[in-house]
């Protein structure tokens, strides 16, 4: 019985989930813009961008990766919290 109810909130949370990921896609977007212009050089360069050197590739992208995996977590835990809040369960 226990095994029905997780996967039956497991589905419930799907879409929960979808929706959350597409706004943190938003947020982490607009926020690696904001930190881009405060350490960049105009736009973020792209891999393939030819005049770009390296080390700005590099950084770029790691910048990026990690504000992308930060908010990721912060909006996937706080999803969690409100399903919990809202159903008493975890929906992991």
């Amino acid at each position: 019985m226990a095994k029905s109810k997780k996967r039956k909130q497991k589905l419930l949370y799907r879409p929960v989930g979808i929706l959350l990921g597409m706004a943190s896609g938003a947020v982490a977007s607009t926020l690696f813009a904001k930190a881009w212009a405060a350490i960049g050089d105009g736009d973020a360069p792209d891999a393939m961008d030819e005049e770009r050197e390296w080390k700005e590739i590099l950084l770029a992208a790691a910048v990026q990766g990690a504000i992308f995996a930060v908010v990721k977590a912060a909006v996937d835990r706080s999803g969690a919290m409100g399903v919990r809040r809202v159903t008493g369960s975890w929906p992991g």
